[in-house]
Formats: structure tokens, sequence, C-alpha cells
């Protein structure tokens, strides 16, 4: 009989062995990378002809399960999701100091070597954006296409101003409770979630999802991650990601840049558009009628703006 240890690297073996493929492409397959903190799970969809998008699930926390949405356009290009260290598919390490945004950017590196990803675009959702950022701006955009923030998170101050902007637009009940718990350190209370569920129905969700992602049975999120670098709901940071903001580096990143938003997203359109500014020749969208979720409620609309930014960028 083989040791869990012998099976994990088997597993890991085959997961990488077969992720390669003609041109620095990898091929569709999935499998586990062996990145520091442990193994983290990987798929790759299609092989068209265009340069792979790498896209980066939100939370913290949460799951490549959303992105499989986009695996529609691998006839284009290879579709490829990952499930961060500590959730979903991916290895749960209990180690605190692996829950900081310089780990997860050498944890992204090491899946980008890993599968010979030497030419690709690079999309962040919600927290994905932040770690899409500070990888461009630690590591360089060498060999990296494009990035896409979707809904992003690249200042926690200016999030949470939005956030309490928002909250203000709430009934006036809600909002009472909220501040009530948020107070009282009881942000655990079913009271609490209910109110929160408010705020998450018109900014989060906002109605049902057009599409149904697959592929998420058996690959939960992790909300201690959540909470250890975020805090309780999507508008009250308390965690190690209070003090984020990268706006002041905005104008180093050199290459194309699609912003995407909803138009009642948390990510609020006004600030995103300043976001744009930073980015000399930065493109942005503001997707009708949705809120963050915003490629669940309009799938069509969302990757269709997306598909036509890659086709430029490619063509020019």
């Amino acid at each position: 009989m083989r040791s869990l240890k012998q099976l994990i690297v088997i597993i890991l073996l085959f997961g990488v062995s077969t992720a390669y493929s003609a041109g620095g492409k990898p091929a569709p397959g999935q499998g586990f990378v062996d990145v520091p903190g442990g193994p983290v799970w990987f798929k790759v969809v299609g092989n068209g002809p265009g340069l792979p998008i790498l896209s980066l699930h939100g939370g913290p926390g949460g799951t490549s399960c959303s992105n499989s949405l986009l695996e529609v356009m691998g006839d284009e290009r290879p579709v490829i999701r990952y499930d961060q260290l500590g959730t979903g598919r991916s290895g749960r390490p209990d180690d605190l100091s692996l829950w900081e945004v310089d780990q997860f950017v050498e944890r992204l590196h090491a899946v980008r070597q890993e599968l010979g990803l030497e030419n690709f675009h690079l999309r962040g959702h919600s927290w994905g954006s932040s770690l899409a950022a500070a990888y461009v701006l630690e590591k360089g955009t060498d060999g990296i296409a494009s990035v896409i923030l979707s809904s992003p998170l690249l200042s926690t101050p200016l999030w949470i101003q939005d956030a309490n902007y928002l909250r203000n637009q709430l009934p006036e009940d809600v909002q009472i409770t909220l501040t009530q718990h948020e107070k009282a350190g009881t942000t655990d209370s079913d009271e609490y979630r209910e109110a929160s569920e408010v705020f998450n129905s018109r900014h989060v969700g906002r109605g049902e999802a057009k599409e149904k992602a697959t592929g998420c049975d058996g690959a939960p999120w992790n909300s201690f991650v959540y909470n250890y670098m975020w805090g309780p709901t999507e508008f009250h940071a308390t965690g190690n990601l209070v003090n984020f903001d990268v706006t002041d580096r905005l104008h180093e990143i050199d290459i194309p840049v699609l912003f995407i938003t909803g138009e009642f997203d948390e990510a609020r359109p006004e600030t995103v558009a300043k976001f744009q500014q930073l980015i000399p020749g930065a493109q942005m969208i503001v997707i009708k009628d949705v809120a963050h979720a915003s490629l669940s409620r309009a799938p069509d609309v969302y990757r269709q703006a997306l598909e036509k930014f890659l086709d430029w960028v490619e063509e020019n």
C-alpha cells in the first residue's frame, strides 16, 4: 500500500505532466501544482488559437467555481482557473503566515511557471483583482498580454468608503442592526447575518443567476481565510487586508487593462472609473442591471465584452 504522501506526489506529478502542449500553451485537463504551502488544484479547458487566460477567483477564501462560466470561451483560447491554497480542492494548511498577499503572489507565480504560461492574459475578480494587481506590480508585466480587473478591490479604504455610502441607503432599521452588532462584536449572530443579506441582495448577488457554475461539488470555500484576511462581511473589514491599497502604483502598469464592474456593484462604477484614469490607456465597461456577481447575472454580455477586449489586444 502506498502512503498518503506518496499518493499526493503521484497526483502532483500527474497534474503537472499533463499540463503542457506545443507552443507554450497548457493542454486541457486538470491536476495539482505543488506551490509553497501545499498542493493547488487547477483546470484547463479548451485549446483555441488565442492566448490563454488565467482567471483568479474572489474571496479571499472563495473558489474558482464561478470561473467555470468562462470555459465556453475555450474554443477561442485555453481558459485556466485554480482554487487558491486554503480553499476548494486545494490543500488547507493551518499556517497563518500563508494568508498574506505576498504569499499569494508567490503561489500564483508557481502556478504560472508549472503551467508554462509564457504569454497569457491575467484576469482577477474582486479579491482576485487585488492579487492580479499585486502580481504585476511585484513580478512585472513580461509575458502578460493584458490584465482584466473585474469588480476590483484595489484599495480597502476606498472600498469601505463606498460600502458606507451604500449602507447609508439601506433601510434605517437595517443600518442600526449592523452598527449595533459591529460595536458589540457580535457579527456572528443570526440577526447580523440577516441584515447583511439586505446589502448583499442589492450590491453582491442582485437577482438570479442566468447560468449555473459547474464543478462546485466537493470544493467548499474557506470562511476562516475570508474572515482572517477580510472580515465578517463584504462591508466590514477587520482582517489583514484592512490597509491594502495599490492605487498609488497603478500608473506603473504598462500593458492593456480592462476594468469591468456592475451598475449596482459594491465596487462602485464611480470609484472604478477613478482607477481607470490612473492607468494610461485603460478601458472600462459597466454592465447594466447587475451588481458584484456580474458574470453569472449577465454571462453573455460579460463574455462578449471580455472576448472583444482580448481579441483587440492580440490584434494590436
